[in-house]
């Protein structure tokens, strides 16, 4: 108890510890709207000069943000991001973040996108990540239990308040500063990539046991065993259980009436954005009383709980949101929030990853039609792109599956979130520094959307 009671309180403080920052974010907006409406005001007597007129060949949006758009041809530029986006989009399938924290930079640095326009190419690759890794999970089944390797009731407790905080967080992108979101980038990222690492310590050493264990009683076995000769001729043989199947059809690994509500849930979002609140949040009441009252559980913790406490459903839902708005806010899935929680939760990382990357395929989906309509990707480029992911995501599935197999360690999934998670945290952090200093330099330390008063 005493294990699950400081669990909590690391989740209660860093849910507090991201509302403050929240908080401190949206007064310090305040106040950087007020002077940069004086000094708009005071440049407007002013004649301007043509010399510092920046001049960019591309798109404007539909908010007066021009874009920054490389020319389509093929060059080394696209070989290399499309190689770091590979990369980053099999660890990111295997480790249920979605490896947005690999894409921003690459498209940024590498490709030559604006932040904007890579943030939402970021989300038609972790788009294409999340589809093609549920189709894939759709025929495997739980580890331990006879029962599909996706959880559908985590998912429905989730998934609705995913996608509101994402919806959220692209608004918080807008308004808020860069070094806003540099610091709450590098925070949340070194803290789960933290949590997660130390996690995978844990399951890797609950692993080394069992493994050791399962040798022993190996060893014991063979020092007993006796020969047929030594069975009476009335002694009949016991019946044996048909050893459990680890991939079945697709039919049979569908739990149609969940993967309904997931649907609707989608679709409604989608075309009611002014009625998403409600809808979203009905959702998830509806999972969240039925845990409470002990209908419905979740199936794959194994431990035969039926019921769930207020607070703790409540924080749940606190967590789903926090991690949609630091995914609309950043530009990345959500996952790398989820993944770590759910793993906290004592879900198996297997499906803990598989339930993640599920539930940020309909996230994901909604942001993308988003962007699209607000002109923020060039088409082209997204659909390059989302098929790198697609088959990427597939290709890291089979491969560490693979290893699973080999080494009997699941340890491994949570050791590729911990990795995928940190080198987000260099990467992007790395970037937002830089861009920080370099504007101190030239004196033009404003918000993130200060460009538009340039242009």
């Amino acid at each position: 108890m005493s294990g699950v009671g400081s669990e909590w309180c690391q989740w209660r403080l860093l849910a507090a510890s991201f509302i403050g920052l929240l908080v401190v974010a949206s007064l310090s907006v305040s106040v950087q709207s007020s002077l940069k409406h004086e000094a708009t005001t005071e440049s407007k007597n002013d004649q301007a000069d043509p010399n510092n007129v920046i001049k960019i060949s591309s798109p404007k949006s539909r908010s007066g943000y021009k874009h920054v758009w490389p020319d389509i041809k093929f060059g080394w530029k696209i070989v290399v991001g499309a190689i770091i986006g590979f990369f980053g989009a099999a660890c990111g399938s295997v480790g249920g973040d979605g490896g947005g924290g690999i894409f921003l930079p690459m498209l940024n640095l590498i490709v030559g996108f604006d932040a904007k326009s890579s943030i939402a190419l970021s989300r038609c690759m972790i788009t294409g990540v999340a589809a093609s890794t549920f189709v894939y999970n759709l025929r495997q089944r739980h580890p331990t239990l006879d029962i599909p390797i996706i959880d559908y009731d985590l998912a429905l407790l989730f998934q609705p308040m995913l996608v509101l905080g994402i919806s959220i967080g692209i608004v918080f992108n807008v308004i808020f500063a860069d070094w806003m979101i540099t610091i709450l980038l590098i925070v949340l990222l070194i803290v789960m990539s933290t949590k997660a690492f130390l996690k995978g310590v844990e399951s890797w050493k609950k692993e080394t046991i069992t493994k050791r264990e399962a040798a022993r009683c190996l060893e014991l076995n063979e020092e007993f065993k006796f020969e047929p000769e030594s069975l009476s001729n009335d002694t009949t043989p016991e019946k044996t259980e048909e050893p459990r199947k680890s991939e079945v059809s697709i039919m049979q690994n569908i739990y149609w009436k969940e993967l309904g509500l997931l649907v609707a849930v989608w679709a409604v979002v989608l075309a009611l954005q002014i009625a998403k609140i409600p809808v979203a949040g009905a959702v998830s009441a509806y999972e969240a009383i039925a845990l409470y009252k002990g209908r419905r559980k979740i199936a794959s913790k194994g431990d035969g709980r039926t019921k769930w406490r207020a607070h703790q459903l409540v924080l749940y839902c606190a967590c789903g949101i926090m991690a949609g708005v630091v995914g609309g806010l950043l530009g990345l899935g959500g996952g790398f929030i989820l993944s770590p929680l759910f793993l906290e939760l004592g879900i198996h990382p297997q499906v803990s990853s598989a339930t993640a990357i599920f539930v940020m395929t309909f996230a994901s989906s909604i942001s993308i039609v988003e962007y699209y309509l607000l002109k923020g990707f060039p088409l082209p480029y997204a659909i390059y792109f989302f098929a790198v992911a697609t088959i990427a995501a597939i290709v890291g599935q089979y491969v560490v599956r693979k290893l699973i197999n080999i080494f009997a360690r699941a340890s491994i999934i949570i050791f590729t979130l911990s990795f995928t998670i940190f080198v987000s945290a260099l990467t992007l952090g790395g970037v937002g520094l830089a861009k920080m200093i370099k504007r101190i330099e030239h004196k033009e330390y404003m918000g993130f959307d200060s460009i538009c008063s340039y242009t």
